[in-house]
């Protein structure tokens, strides 16, 4: 299944693209005011966010297998109705992002636990959670691992490399991949304003135009299309340039190679092949992304439906997955409270004692 797969995938990533944040004038056409979006991105100096996700349906429907069908069944019911949630704080100047990741498991293994973080300009420190399942030193939990990124670039061979970490630098590229992406579409067949009130919003969200992208079994086959033929290489052209290459670590001859792979005779004819075949294994039962924008011209809240069906009828196999995603944005380019703030002390310790803690004890990871 890996080429279904991998067609399939790259229609979920062309409307992933899409959840950057947007804002616009009411008068704006829906593509338009995604455009503007991306040119509104690149003020967010700072901002309070909240992420969900939450898994509805995940099964996979296989020929029996023995014993990697007993582990597949468990995941299964580990991960049915889980939720994963990210509640972070964000500024740029000086850099510093701290965030609590929240993983429930609602299944016949119910459980819960939290992994706060923490990241600067050059450093990242984790929290050793408490996993039941996981039995972890009692003097690593609730201890802050400090990742110096500089060393590990250092230890890898490699030189750490500041640009990666520029948010303002990011927030450009996205700008410039968004509007060439948006770009191709049609307004009439891709976007769509939803009237507030009918957006199902939480409250507290105020927005004065909601923005739709909506991807259906009918123009699947088109988005593809456009997305490879038209919008990829542009993509790459922009990624290529100086000061995204250095920012990416990409090289030159690497991106000629991903470019001349993709023009070249035979994969075209094998994404021709591939697209030819995608209603026969790819089934879009819902799948759209609404973006929010406040009377400040702010994105407030976002969120995705995805229900889908991926088959392969030569193999038997079939996999269905619905779930539903959200970002919430708050207090944007105001004065930030980080609660954990930065570990420091005792609350801190390094990868070479955790790995030695780990190791007084015999166990391995």
């Amino acid at each position: 299944m890996n080429k279904k797969w991998g067609l399939s995938a790259a229609a979920l990533l062309l409307s992933a693209a899409m959840i950057l944040p947007g804002c616009a004038n009411k008068e704006q056409a829906p593509k338009e005011a995604l455009k503007s979006a991306a040119v509104k991105a690149t003020t967010l100096k700072s901002y309070e966010m909240k992420s969900k996700v939450v898994i509805n349906n995940l099964t996979i429907d296989a020929p029996a297998n023995g014993e990697s069908d007993a582990t597949t069944a468990q995941v299964l019911s580990m991960l049915k109705n889980a939720e994963v949630t990210v509640d972070g704080v964000y500024q740029a100047d000086p850099m510093q992002t701290e965030m609590t990741l929240v993983l429930n498991l609602k299944g016949d293994m119910t459980m819960s636990f939290n992994i706060p973080m923490v990241m600067t300009a050059e450093k990242m420190y984790i929290k050793v959670p408490s996993i039941p399942f996981l039995p972890l030193p009692k003097t690593v939990v609730g201890k802050f691992v400090e990742l110096d990124l500089k060393e590990l670039a250092e230890k890898q061979g490699t030189e750490f490399n500041p640009a990666s970490m520029d948010t303002q630098k990011v927030q450009k590229l996205s700008n410039e991949v968004l509007n060439t992406l948006l770009g191709e579409y049609d307004d009439q067949k891709y976007f769509s304003d939803i009237k507030p009130k009918d957006a199902a919003l939480p409250e507290g969200v105020e927005a004065k135009q909601v923005v739709q992208f909506k991807i259906t079994n009918d123009n699947v086959k088109e988005a593809l299309t456009i997305f490879v033929n038209n919008a990829l290489p542009k993509i790459i052209d922009i990624v290529g340039k100086p000061e995204y290459k250095e920012m990416l670590n990409i090289k030159d001859t690497d991106l000629a190679k991903v470019k001349e792979e993709l023009q070249s005779s035979k994969s075209r004819a094998e994404f021709d092949k591939d697209l030819a075949d995608l209603g026969t294994y790819l089934t879009i039962n819902q799948f759209h992304m609404n973006t929010a924008i406040n009377k400040d011209d702010f994105p407030v809240y976002q969120d995705l439906l995805m229900d889908i069906k991926v088959n392969d009828p030569d193999k038997g196999e079939n996999l269905s997955v619905s779930l539903n995603a959200s970002n919430q944005y708050s207090k944007i380019n105001e004065k930030q409270t980080f609660t954990i703030g930065i570990p420091k002390g005792e609350n801190v310790i390094t990868m070479d004692q955790l790995e030695k803690e780990f190791g007084s004890t015999g166990t391995t990871y």
